[in-house]
């Protein structure tokens, strides 16, 4: 039995190789690496490491299903969900571990991930990553225009400027940062409850992840991983925390050329996520959402008419 599972669903990623040496290098336990190939190979080859292996599927079964697949594969104690385009911390692996409880969601501290700069053939200027240029946008243009005259120069380094600790979720569900969180004396410390997260890099017990019924494929593809993650952790009567003594860095991909490999969900998947949450569907919950939403209060966009809707839906269910 490996110590950790690390379980990567990929569909047509840029940087996964990197990701996955990444994680190779700085770990510090007996981990392994679970990747999905969910529909395409990958765009630079993997590693030949006997802790990494491989599923490939020739049509696409969705980031949900793919996490799940990993996670059945998986013989070690815990599993670790991670995007494909991360770097991480030296030792993130046994940091999380050596606090993780066994009723706990654990979440690293996250920064942005800088992976690549653009450089000029005729110029010599950077600058920081975005869609293919088509003219040069260096500080002082040379004015150089066409693909071939640019190349990406990998950096692969955390914009230690950019850190997220909190993230939490609005009266419709929907996902949000909450950077005021940190001021209030509850996220003091390094290790504080956590009432949402992006759903990038995440950790538990393997046994945990399957008594929480692993990732509900009905939501779709992807879409309010967070959220489900949040309330599963909370409602069920465990925790979903963040442990700041270690970290993570990822790459946002919002930009043409590094965007975002799945169709977006639109509404299905909030719709799902709002009559399973707030009508509480759920078997296992032993704590309704309004029970979350208050042991967090105050929390925008939840003011006492919001909650007390809630509650009044959670009796009709």
């Amino acid at each position: 039995m490996r110590d950790l599972s690390i379980l990567i669903p990929s569909r047509n990623e840029m940087f996964l190789n990197n990701t996955v040496n990444d994680i190779l290098a700085n770990r510090e336990a007996d981990t392994e690496i679970i990747v999905v190939l969910d529909g395409q190979w990958p765009i630079e080859g993997l590693p030949d490491d006997p802790r990494v292996r491989i599923i490939y599927h020739d049509e696409s079964i969705g980031q949900r299903a793919a996490t799940n697949e990993a996670a059945r594969l998986s013989t070690a104690k815990y599993v670790m969900k991670a995007d494909a385009h991360c770097s991480f911390d030296k030792g993130f692996d046994r940091k999380l571990m050596e606090t993780c409880q066994p009723d706990w969601t654990v979440v690293p501290r996250m920064y942005n991930l800088h992976v690549f700069d653009w450089k000029c053939k005729k110029c010599g200027q950077q600058w920081y990553m975005g869609p293919i240029p088509s003219t040069c946008n260096g500080e002082k243009p040379c004015g150089a225009t066409g693909e071939g005259n640019f190349e990406r120069v990998m950096v692969w380094q955390p914009r230690w400027n950019r850190k997220s600790d909190y993230m939490m979720f609005d009266k419709d569900l929907h996902f949000q940062y909450w950077s005021g969180y940190r001021k209030r004396p509850e996220a003091k410390g390094e290790i504080t409850d956590l009432m949402s997260c992006i759903g990038a890099c995440w950790m538990m017990e393997r046994e945990r992840y399957w008594f929480l019924e692993g990732m509900d494929e009905n939501h779709g593809s992807w879409g309010q991983m967070g959220t489900e993650l949040s309330a599963k952790s909370h409602l069920s009567g465990g925790r979903m925390v963040i442990n700041k003594t270690t970290w993570f860095s990822h790459m946002f991909r919002t930009q043409a050329g590094f965007g975002f490999p799945y169709p977006n969900p639109g509404i299905g998947a909030r719709a799902y996520s709002q009559d399973l949450w707030r009508k509480g569907k759920w078997k296992k919950a032993v704590h309704p959402l309004s029970w979350l939403i208050e042991k967090f209060s105050p929390i925008p966009t939840w003011d006492e008419k919001e909650i007390e809707l809630l509650r009044q839906e959670e009796k009709r269910k």
